[in-house]
């Protein structure tokens, strides 16, 4: 990634990734991403206002005449409600406020799922072995706050990402534990999906389903301090929550690559797992990822990778505008 306060080139776009709490805004070009910054939502208005003040703290002469802006929530249509945010917009009164030629609107893990073209070899790390297909379809996982799926087609007019909900399958379990562990959520849920316990929210539930079977009284833990007492072995029940995460994972990931026929690899996106370092890469993820019977030969050659960029999404909205 450019140092953000590099010059800026011509040529660029103007680029944003809405969340529920906070908007990030760049100018991103072929040599990377510039003048990113950070914005709290809770400061401003609306998506326009926030756009505007972001607009100030560049160069005059780099104000770009394109944009690309990617939002936690479903694209319909012209008129725009983010999820967990009380912004809401029209794409072409923005584009007009803001005297842009050109500006789209995209779901933020469809703008993860494009960057998969995007991505140099130092923007990520394989785990096990496999080499990809070319020109063959991608799959891609992203547990966060929550688990996006996607996948990525190739065509005559480039790729084409799958708008998915694939978040929501039902989780299966591999082992005893894990069906312990199921039946326990199932007290609180009516549908144990693979969101449930691949997420941030779904290290906290492992941790606290696990600790209930063994008759502790979990300690009330963010899924951060879940992630960080397990990745230290520090917490016992923290380290076999971050374990089956990593080995669910694997599960959904493998279940994914058979449904698209993911010969072009499977990617890991989100923000857990490269926080996770060796001890994902040194976990059952790809053992479970391979563990499908008489499909082991399909998976074996398959590639798995996490995504290490610093801002995939940006990556993706790039390409994105590119069409």
């Amino acid at each position: 990634m450019s140092d953000p306060s590099s010059p800026v080139p011509t040529g660029h776009y103007l680029v944003a990734d809405i969340g529920g709490t906070n908007a990030r805004f760049g100018l991103i070009d072929d040599t990377g991403v510039h003048e990113s910054r950070i914005f709290r939502c809770a400061d401003f208005p609306s998506l326009e206002a926030a756009a505007a003040a972001y607009l100030t703290t560049v160069p005059a002469n780099a104000r770009p005449r394109q944009a690309a802006f990617c939002v936690a929530g479903p694209v319909t249509g012209d008129r725009i409600e983010i999820t967990n945010l009380r912004w809401t917009f029209s794409v072409e009164q923005v584009r007009a406020a803001l005297g842009l030629e050109r500006l789209k609107v995209i779901n933020d893990f469809t703008a993860v799922a494009l960057c998969i073209p995007r991505l140099r070899e130092i923007d990520r790390v394989q785990v096990g072995e496999g080499s990809p297909e070319p020109g063959a379809v991608v799959g891609i996982l992203g547990p966060g706050s929550g688990l996006g799926v996607s996948g990525l087609v190739p065509g005559p007019q480039g790729w084409t990402a799958l708008s998915a909900e694939g978040g929501h399958i039902t989780m299966a379990p591999i082992s005893d534990r894990e069906s312990a562990v199921l039946a326990q959520l199932r007290k609180t849920y009516d549908h144990v999906s693979a969101e449930r316990v691949l997420s941030g929210p779904g290290l906290v539930n492992l941790y606290e389903a696990l600790s209930i079977i063994d008759g502790r009284e979990p300690a009330r833990l963010t899924p951060a301090e879940v992630a960080e007492k397990g990745a230290s072995g520090a917490e016992p029940h923290c380290a076999e929550a971050v374990e089956m995460f990593c080995a669910m994972l694997g599960t959904v990931a493998g279940n994914l690559a058979l449904t698209l026929g993911a010969r072009g690899g499977v990617y890991i996106a989100g923000g857990i797992v490269p926080k996770l370092g060796p001890v994902f890469t040194h976990s059952r993820f790809r053992k479970r990822f391979t563990e499908k019977g008489r499909m082991r030969d399909f998976l074996a050659p398959i590639p798995t990778y996490v995504i290490t960029h610093e801002l995939p999404a940006f990556l993706g909205l790039a390409e994105a505008l590119a069409r």
